[in-house]
């Protein structure tokens, strides 16, 4: 049976690859890849407790995250495809972090 993180990286892969085959130009595909991958990034954070176990990161990704999204809405998708990139950076940091707090706590 398949684990759920590597069910996930499947899934990720098919949508980028849909996208990038119906994209109507690069920038959007690229954005669009890289703001997928970070929101499923603090999606897994959040459920992590990183809210709770890495405040700073988690904060900054979901702050990189929604100025991506209002920089795609701006058509800015050289900015927003940056900002989903540094999204991702921080909530792998906050994954870690939280799973640490975990192991030290001994969940």
């Amino acid at each position: 049976m398949a684990s759920p993180e590597r069910f996930e990286k499947f899934r990720s892969l098919a949508l980028a690859t849909c996208l990038v085959l119906t994209g109507s130009g690069c920038g959007n595909t690229l954005y669009a890849v890289a703001a997928n991958s970070a929101s499923s990034k603090v999606e897994e954070a959040r459920e992590l407790g990183a809210e709770q176990y890495a405040t700073y990161e988690f904060y900054l990704a979901t702050q990189n995250l929604q100025k991506a999204q209002t920089e795609a809405s701006e058509a800015d998708y050289s900015d927003a495809t940056e900002l989903a990139e540094r999204a991702e950076e921080h909530a792998d940091k906050a994954i870690r972090l939280a799973r640490e707090a975990h192991r030290s706590a001994g969940r």
